[in-house]
C-alpha cells in the first residue's frame, strides 16, 4: 500500500511540472534555454513569484481555495486536474507493470523496472501533449521529441532483453506522418499542422500495426464527433479550429488498449 501512495506523490509532482511545460511552451522563447527552465513559478494574473510552500501538488490549491494568496484571483482548474490526472495516470501504469511483470527480481526486473519508467514518462508526456493542444492549440516539440527517445529507448531494451523487434512500428510511424503530410499539403495548412506530423509519427512509433489504424480511426471518429456538436450546440461553422491532437491521444490509448481486440472484431 505504501508504494502505491508514493507513486501516486511521485505522480502529483510530476504533474506540476507538466503545468510548467505546457505554460511555458506557449509562451514566446525568452533565451536560449528550453522555456520550462526559466526560474520559478509565477501566478497567471499578478506575476509574483510563488513560495515553495504555495506550490505543494494539489495540497496548496485546496488550503488556498483555488486562488493566489497576493491578488485573490481564481487559479486555473487546469492545475490540479493535471496533477491529480498524473498521479491516477502513475498508479494505473505501475498497477498494470506491477502485476504482468515482476519488478523486484532479478534480470526480468531491471526490465520491467525500465518498462514502468519509460511508460511513466511516455504518458506524461502525452498528457501534456493534450493539455497544450486543448489550452492554445499548440503540440510542443519539447513533449514530441522526448516521447519518441523514450519510445525508441524502449524499443532498444525490449530488443536487448527480448531479443525481439516489431518493425512495424517504423513503417507505421513513417506512413502515419505522410499521410498527415499528404492532409496538411492538401489543405495548405488549415486541416493538420506540422505538430498533427510530428504526433502521428510518434503515434505509429508506439503503437505499429495494426493498432495505428485502429488508433487513427478512433481520433477521426471523435474528431468529427465533436465537430458536429460544436455545429449544433455553439453555432460553429465547418470552418471552425480545432485541435486535432488530443483526438489522436484518445485515439492512441483506445488503440492501446483495446487497438487488438477491435481489430480482430472488425475482420471477424
Amino acid at each position: 500500500m505504501l508504494i502505491y501512495i508514493l507513486v501516486f506523490i511521485i505522480g502529483l509532482c510530476v504533474g506540476s511540472f507538466l503545468n510548467v511545460l505546457v505554460y511555458r511552451e506557449a509562451e514566446e522563447a525568452k533565451t536560449w534555454l528550453p522555456s520550462w527552465l526559466w526560474g520559478r513559478s509565477y501566478c497567471d494574473h499578478c506575476k509574483k513569484q510563488i513560495k515553495w510552500y504555495d506550490n505543494i501538488p494539489l495540497l496548496s490549491f485546496v488550503l488556498l481555495q483555488g486562488k493566489c494568496r497576493y491578488c485573490h484571483k481564481k487559479i486555473s482548474f487546469q492545475y490540479p486536474l493535471v496533477e491529480f490526472l498524473t498521479g491516477i495516470e502513475f498508479l494505473w501504469i505501475y498497477f498494470l507493470i506491477d502485476k504482468n511483470l515482476d519488478l523486484f527480481t532479478g534480470f526480468e526486473g531491471f526490465y520491467s523496472f525500465l518498462t514502468l519508467i519509460i511508460w511513466l514518462v511516455l504518458s506524461s508526456l502525452m498528457l501534456a501533449i493534450f493539455v497544450a493542444d486543448i489550452r492554445w492549440q499548440i503540440i510542443p516539440d519539447l513533449a514530441v521529441f522526448g516521447a519518441i527517445l523514450a519510445t525508441l529507448f524502449k524499443i532498444y531494451i525490449d530488443y536487448r532483453y527480448t531479443g525481439m523487434i516489431d518493425l512495424s512500428l517504423f513503417t507505421s510511424a513513417i506512413l502515419a506522418a505522410l499521410f498527415f503530410l499528404f492532409l496538411h499539403l492538401v489543405t495548405k495548412g488549415k486541416g493538420m499542422g506540422f505538430g498533427d506530423i510530428k504526433l502521428a509519427f510518434l503515434l505509429g512509433l508506439t503503437l505499429g500495426f495494426p493498432k495505428i489504424l485502429v488508433g487513427l480511426f478512433t481520433a477521426f471518429l471523435t474528431g468529427a464527433f465533436w465537430g458536429v456538436i460544436l455545429i449544433i450546440i455553439k453555432n460553429k461553422s465547418l470552418k471552425t479550429k480545432i485541435a486535432f491532437g488530443p483526438f489522436l491521444i484518445i485515439g492512441w490509448l483506445i488503440a492501446l488498449i483495446w487497438g487488438e481486440k477491435i481489430w480482430q472484431i472488425y475482420w471477424q
